[in-house]
């Protein structure tokens, strides 16, 4: 049993040390570990750690070893992946996020950083015309091996996943529950055949049930992880909108599905719409405009011809292989940079700011960065 994964998975079980605390808990102390193992005396001095912080903190690290050790067998015996916010597996896009989680459970064995990525959402109250726009939205993305991400729940999420398993697409449930059970229990069978191209993530522990106020902050998971959100039908106060909301609020694309005004199940989407937080999706030629999909860089695309070559003497490791990628492929979607550069989003972003100071590199409209 690793040592850091065991201090890892106990901070959070430790009443009051959600996420953002126990990041700044981990960058005051340098890792989980030395949270544990640091005296009162120190502990007092962390910033933001108040008394009753403080005490919660002391009574609880030893029960918190404890829980995380049968935390760590049983996902071993049930092949389930713990990935701290460190752990290279963990999703980019989500890491970087102020509200992150800071440990994902994971059963499955799809790409979490697949270079492309897509949520589609939509109300558990779906119709024919919902199933049918579903199924042609997937179809569209088999060209670009996208992932798609949905929630496991009735009507249009577990439609997505359905579309995804016949069309050849990895498919990710995202879950207010543990792992180890489906909800709801009518979607096993589904659930199961998607661990075979796909997978179940939750940031909820073993034996967490699907409470009502756990549907949000799943929501939160399958907005952060996806390059854009697709919202297929809602109705005026449906839980897919606070999906949107939520994309919205990180500056993720966010699409949504015209209908019929007469339609209950339209009119989140129509609202969307209409407040401008979502971009219409009528055909797939809409996504891949909106995304850039039409002119980026896939990972199997990179130009075999040859090309001119390019000085980078003078320039760090870090910049050489940003440089490499834009002067073979030319402009280039910053989500396909950083799967072929094999940069985290935030590392990424830092080189190219850089280059962009020294004059070497432009960012274009649509996340898009070429050679100057």
């Amino acid at each position: 049993m690793s040592q850091d994964l065991l201090y890892q998975v106990a901070l959070p079980m430790i009443p009051q040390v959600g996420g953002g605390t126990a990041r700044m808990l981990v960058k005051y102390f340098g890792s989980a570990e030395k949270v544990f193992t640091a005296p009162k005396d120190v502990l007092e001095k962390v910033p933001r750690v108040g008394d009753a912080l403080l005490k919660k903190i002391l009574d609880h690290r030893a029960e918190a070893l404890r829980q995380a050790e049968e935390v760590i067998r049983r996902a071993e015996k049930e092949e389930v992946q713990l990935l701290y916010y460190t752990n290279p597996l963990y999703p980019d896009r989500l890491r970087d996020l102020p509200d992150a989680p800071l440990l994902l459970y994971y059963k499955g064995n799809a790409d979490l950083n697949a270079s492309k990525a897509i949520s589609v959402v939509g109300t558990r109250k779906s119709t024919d015309y919902g199933r049918v726009v579903t199924e042609q939205l997937i179809e569209g993305l088999v060209q670009h091996e996208a992932l798609i991400i949905s929630g496991l729940a009735f009507g249009i999420d577990i439609m997505a996943h359905k579309a995804a398993m016949k069309f050849g697409l990895p498919t990710v449930g995202v879950m207010a529950n543990s792992v180890e059970t489906v909800y709801p229990a009518a979607h096993q069978r589904d659930a199961e055949k998607m661990l075979q191209n796909g997978g179940l993530l939750s940031e909820f522990p073993f034996g967490t049930k699907p409470d009502a106020p756990r549907f949000p902050a799943r929501n939160r998971i399958i907005a952060g992880m996806s390059d854009c959100t697709i919202v297929v039908e809602s109705t005026s106060k449906g839980g897919s909108l606070i999906s949107a909301d939520i994309a919205h609020s990180y500056d993720r694309e966010v699409m949504a599905v015209p209908g019929p005004i007469t339609a209950e199940t339209s009119q989140g989407c129509n609202q969307l719409i209409r407040s401008l937080k979502a971009v219409p999706y009528t055909k797939p030629k809409d996504l891949e405009e909106l995304l850039n999909w039409d002119k980026a860089l896939t990972p199997n695309s990179v130009p075999k011809a040859r090309v001119p070559a390019l000085d980078l003497s003078g320039f760090p490791e870090e910049e050489q292989r940003v440089l490499r990628v834009l002067h073979q492929a030319g402009p280039t979607h910053i989500d396909v940079l950083s799967r072929h550069t094999q940069f985290s989003m935030g590392q990424l972003s830092s080189v190219l700011f850089t280059l962009e100071m020294s004059g070497v590199v432009k960012a274009m409209p649509g996340k898009l960065f070429m050679l100057l």
